[in-house]
């Protein structure tokens, strides 16, 4: 029994073999065995713990699970910014005043300040403010409706003889057109005037036109409150930050008002010069409307790349139904030099570093605001965008100055006068 006993443990390797007659032994030889078979049971419990833990963290650890973690990241911000777009949509009679209002602020706000430097009380210094900018604003609209009206006998005199100019000349221009061709350009104008479409167009023209004076009126409060009380909010708005988070925010802030500031300050620059040179253009060659036409060139302006030259060639059309195609040419020639003349040396020198966008960035932007929001969309896209990339750059800074950019905000815990 005992013998079966030992050939068993034998067998299982508890027991090392029985040495040879004639052979020494070897210190260390009988531990061994059994040390290499631990080893190798240890090796294979490693193996398999491995095989049972590795597909659950492999899955992702290798580059393609990487690129699979920072897509679904993409998708996922991609997804919040489409989200976050259209529910700002579907309350754009709000987000658009609030966003003027701030431009708005944004550029009246050291005039606000200087004089309650002064010791004018917050209230009074923005009422002053305030009034001075609707009355420069009432004073525009009033001097282009009553050009217009003025103007207007004389206009519709010249428009009828510059259309038969205009007529003549497509008949024995370069091209020949001839009468059938002309006569059924006309016709079809006035089908498209008397049709369906415009009378729907004119239905939803006074929706709009309810939304506008709606908006307006909203702009007007929102931009009271911020002149008064912009200090306020804001401070209200950084209660739940601390710390380093807290001086970044302002940070954003006050960089926030550089470049919003800087781009209105500047852009209404240019479009000063814009208007002048035009406006003069115009009453030089004796063009109706000449006045009224330089407003509309200042206004079109704050459109970046292309609100000027949509402006010029209004005015081209009303010299060329007015004056003629000479006239007309002339001012597209004249409206081309002052486009040339605001992107190489106005804008690099009055814009300054309010605007450190490159221009395809811009016109991408404009795109986007004009698709989700019209005209108003195109006016604040740019400022926007360039609003934007000032944060990143602020936020992304590894030691941000931590002090106010601009001297007229306030600092934190201070309260306006």
């Amino acid at each position: 029994m005992a013998r079966s006993t030992r050939l068993t443990e034998h067998e299982l390797g508890n027991e090392p073999p029985q040495q040879k007659p004639g052979t020494e032994a070897v210190p260390g030889a009988e531990g061994a065995p059994r040390q290499g078979q631990a080893l190798g049971k240890a090796a294979l419990q490693r193996g398999a713990k491995q095989r049972e833990t590795k597909p659950a963290g492999a899955l992702w650890a290798d580059g393609l699970g990487r690129v699979g973690i920072r897509s679904a990241q993409i998708l996922l911000i991609l997804t919040v910014a489409v989200v976050s777009v259209y529910a700002l949509m579907q309350i754009k009679l709000l987000v658009i005043p609030v966003l003027i209002a701030l431009i708005l602020a944004a550029a009246i706000g050291p005039f606000v300040n200087m004089l309650r430097r002064r010791g004018m009380r917050g209230g009074l210094a923005t009422g002053i403010a305030f009034i001075g900018l609707l009355l420069v604003l009432g004073g525009v609209f009033t001097v282009i409706y009553f050009s217009i009206r003025n103007q207007w006998g004389e206009l519709a005199a010249q428009a009828s003889s510059g259309l038969d100019e205009l007529e003549n000349f497509l008949r024995t221009g370069p091209i020949p057109i001839d009468q059938e061709q002309l006569e059924q350009a006309r016709q079809g104008l006035i089908e498209f005037a008397t049709s369906s479409q415009v009378r729907s167009g004119a239905i939803t023209g006074l929706s709009v036109v309810t939304e506008f004076i709606a908006g307006t009126l909203l702009m007007v409060v929102i931009l009271f409150f911020f002149l008064k009380d912009g200090a306020k909010i804001w401070n209200f708005l950084l209660r739940p930050f601390t710390g380093q988070r807290e001086a970044k925010l302002r940070r954003v802030g006050s960089r926030t008002l550089e470049v919003l500031g800087g781009y209105v300050r500047g852009t209404a620059i240019v479009a000063l010069v814009d208007a002048v040179a035009i406006g003069a253009a115009l009453l030089i060659l004796q063009v109706p409307l000449a006045f009224p036409l330089a407003i509309i060139v200042f206004i079109t302006a704050f459109i970046p790349l292309v609100g000027a030259t949509v402006a010029g060639i209004l005015a081209a059309l009303v010299a060329l139904v007015a004056n003629g195609p000479v006239v007309a040419l002339i001012v597209v020639a004249v409206v081309v030099a002052v486009n040339q003349l605001e992107g190489d040396l106005l804008q690099p020198i009055v814009m300054g570093n309010a605007l450190q966008l490159h221009a395809l960035v811009i016109l991408m932007a404009l795109t986007a605001g004009t698709i989700l929001a019209g005209i108003v969309g195109a006016v604040l896209s740019v400022p926007l965008a360039a609003v934007i990339w000032a944060i990143i750059q602020v936020w992304t800074a590894e030691d941000p100055n931590l002090q106010d950019m601009n001297p007229d905000l306030p600092a934190a815990g201070t309260k306006p006068i």
